[in-house]
């Protein structure tokens, strides 16, 4: 399938965000999906399942988040970046994608990696299933609440009762609001809101986001649906689907594991049409 390639911008709280879309080509209207991206990472990291979401006959959004890090093409600086404010530019570019002629904005997937997936999550129990349609979690980074309690998240160590103005974390500064954004978070109260299909997929040896997080994740979601579901407000349980890839570790950098990763979603996503 010939794809269409564009790059795009648009805003949140007057910074730029800067992305890159594959469709197909035609005048649509063809359904939506976004892809965000890992802490500290840019759209790089997921131009590729855009354009698999493309070649499926999605218009297919990827982008950089406001103050994402040293190498984010989109603007704002790193010690204003928080979840919450991922999740600002999520909303930003749902808006944006849904303004295009060539977008149905009643079919909306949401697809986030890492810190990206549980900005995610929180966006579409936030938004419904009224306006998600399904979730793709990649290794989703649940644990950034539990580390920031902790004192110690990613290369940063800190007091989490008295967090520093800013923090030294590998190649990128972050500034408090990044942890006192992340201590007000019970991320597992809030993601089991969305009622709609649930794809999850994690490896066993992540030593960044333990691989718990997941399991936690996909046990609440199942146990809301079902709550759901015994008081009429479901007539039947969604799609949730829960995929271990053993030996994997975060991102999935063996070319295996990611291949096994992109044909748990296939079979997910054709699942979901039958």
């Amino acid at each position: 399938m010939k794809l269409r390639h564009e790059e795009f911008k648009c805003f949140r709280d007057g910074l730029r965000i800067n992305g890159s879309l594959f469709c197909p080509k035609g005048e649509g209207p063809f359904p939506i999906a976004i892809i965000s991206h890992e802490f500290m990472m840019n759209r790089l990291t997921t131009l590729h399942y855009a354009k698999w979401m493309a070649k499926r006959g999605y218009a297919a959004f990827c982008y950089d988040f406001n103050g994402g890090g040293s190498i984010s093409q989109s603007q704002g600086k790193t010690t204003k970046m928080s979840v919450k404010t991922e999740v600002a530019d999520l909303k930003a570019v749902i808006q944006f994608a849904r303004e295009q002629e060539y977008t149905s904005d009643a079919r909306l997937t949401l697809w986030g990696c890492s810190q990206g997936g549980m900005v995610s999550s929180l966006v579409a129990a936030e938004l419904g299933t009224d306006e998600v349609e399904k979730l793709i979690l990649f290794y989703p980074a649940l644990s950034i609440p539990d580390d920031a309690r902790k004192g110690q998240m990613i290369l940063a160590k800190f007091d989490p009762q008295n967090v520093p103005k800013i923090l030294f974390c590998g190649p990128i500064i972050l500034g408090s609001q990044y942890v006192t954004d992340a201590l007000e978070l019970d991320p597992y109260e809030q993601i089991n809101k969305y009622r709609g299909p649930v794809f999850l997929v994690h490896g066993d040896a992540d030593h960044i986001v333990d691989h718990k997080y997941s399991v936690r994740a996909y046990e609440e979601y199942q146990k809301a649906d079902q709550a759901a579901l015994d008081v009429g407000e479901l007539h039947a349980m969604p799609e949730l689907q829960f995929v271990t890839i053993h030996g994997a570790g975060h991102m999935f950098m063996n070319p295996r594991d990611k291949h096994k990763a992109m044909k748990s979603v296939n079979a997910f996503l054709n699942n979901l049409k039958k």
